[in-house]
């Protein structure tokens, strides 16, 4: 699953935004020289209906070209950013753009088929990519080549509501750090009465088996072989995970009643202040404040509980394999310039402050040394939500493993969906049955390849 809003540039309306997606073509196989400019084009330009975050995208293009007049950029636009009905067509078709948007788990794919530009002699004149995190870098390169640059990033952590803590008697500034604390709290939480419910979960529409994925990593375990031939949720890791969560629903009563809940409605319940916690990622809290009613004061973030990993994932740019060397060269220079660099382009903090954008979310944490640093200090300096809710997150994240969701993400989460719906429906659900089953499913979707 793609953590929903944490692409700053694409926050219109869907519905809106669908309309101005088209398959513009872009003539990439040519020599992308003008006039004596190279020419590349670029896509995942916010839509017309993101006025801000368009007309931003727009100032950055004009500066950028204002600084490498040999240089002209032409922005293509489009929500979703990568539509996956259209992704495979555009790119064996020559539509696709000189720099184009993917997420990490389309990475690998893109390289399978042939379709991306190796960039390895020319990534180590990009000023800051070294600096980037090195597990995501590693993302985006195959059998030690390089094909693309990673854009941002989020991973999974456990959001709280503080209010509620104090109300249960709980210290609000210290989250639970363990699965066993997080039921404990959620108890507590929810002997509150009045409709008050301590943990929720998701359990319909596949993102009960991404949260399920999610959690098996907190555990230190995973939902796959290393080798991805085979399931790995029939283990000690998986049964904990699903007994926390029927321990939880039925001899807790902590998680409510109404089960089979999708995102939205654990948004909606979190934002009225009924919910203590679920797991997400940073990108909710904007939601819940601008959308559901929540307060940024109220709201605050702790790693993923177990201590040993968190699922993650996140977006970039790669290299259109037409692509001339001159393109390669202006496309990296761009990259530095719109997404590798603190204070420009997405990370313009000050910027963003003014247009009243939130400044001081916990994410994305693209590099390391003093480049990360510098992000923290401007992010630090222009905030304007309450920092000190996500420094938990910030500071614990750091110790956890980052996993990616697994290859044939969306199929195995549709096994582990029925797994997680049971147990929080089913009162003499069998966990150890339903591992089996699950395991033997995933066995043959990864046998299908």
């Amino acid at each position: 699953m793609t953590s929903p809003g944490f692409r700053r540039t694409c926050t219109a309306a869907i519905a809106s935004a669908l309309a101005l997606t088209g398959l513009a073509a872009c003539d990439s196989g040519s020599d992308g020289s003008a006039n004596g400019k190279t020419q590349i084009t670029v896509n995942c330009e916010p839509p017309k209906s993101a006025k801000i975050d368009r007309k931003s995208f727009e100032d950055d293009i004009t500066a950028f070209e204002k600084a490498n007049p040999k240089i002209d950029i032409v922005a293509r636009d489009g929500f979703p950013c990568q539509d996956p009905k259209t992704f495979d067509a555009k790119l064996a078709g020559g539509q696709m753009e000189n720099v184009f948007y993917t997420y990490f788990t389309d990475a690998k794919h893109v390289v399978d088929i042939n379709q991306a530009a190796d960039i390895t002699s020319y990534v180590k004149d990009m000023k800051g990519y070294s600096d980037i995190q090195q597990s995501l870098r590693d993302v985006y390169s195959v059998d030690g080549k390089v094909y693309g640059v990673p854009r941002t990033n989020y991973s999974m952590g456990l959001l709280y509501n503080k209010k509620l803590f104090a109300q249960a008697g709980l210290d609000p500034d210290k989250p639970p750090a363990t699965w066993e604390e997080v039921r404990a709290a959620a108890k507590k939480i929810a002997a509150l009465g009045k409709g008050y419910v301590g943990y929720a979960d998701y359990s319909a529409q596949n993102q009960g088996g991404w949260h399920f994925t999610a959690e098996m990593y907190s555990q230190g375990g995973d939902v796959v072989t290393p080798d991805g031939k085979k399931g790995s949720v029939d283990t000690p890791e998986g049964k904990a995970v699903l007994q926390n969560l029927k321990d939880m629903r039925w001899t807790d009563d902590s998680m409510g009643t109404k089960q089979l809940l999708i995102l939205n409605d654990v948004q909606q319940m979190m934002g009225s202040g009924k919910l203590g916690m679920y797991i997400s990622a940073p990108d909710n809290i904007p939601i819940l404040v601008k959308e559901k009613g929540g307060k940024y004061e109220d709201l605050a973030l702790a790693p993923m509980p177990g201590g040993k990993g968190t699922l993650a994932g996140g977006d970039g740019y790669m290299f259109n394999k037409k692509d001339t060397p001159a393109q390669i060269k202006a496309g990296l220079k761009f990259l530095e310039y719109e997404t590798n660099t603190p204070g420009h382009g997405l990370n313009d903090w000050k910027r963003a402050s003014e247009n009243k954008a939130p400044v001081g979310l916990p994410e994305p944490r693209l590099w390391t040394g003093a480049t990360d640093a510098k992000d923290l200090a401007l992010k630090k300096q222009y905030a304007n939500v309450p920092v000190e809710n996500y420094q938990p997150f910030l500071s614990g994240s750091q110790q956890l493993t980052l996993k990616l969701e697994p290859a044939n993400a969306q199929q195995i989460y549709s096994v582990l969906d029925a797994a997680v719906s049971a147990v929080l429906t089913k009162k003499d659900a069998d966990i150890d049955g339903l591992l089996k089953d699950a395991q033997a499913k995933i066995d043959g979707i990864l046998a299908r390849g």
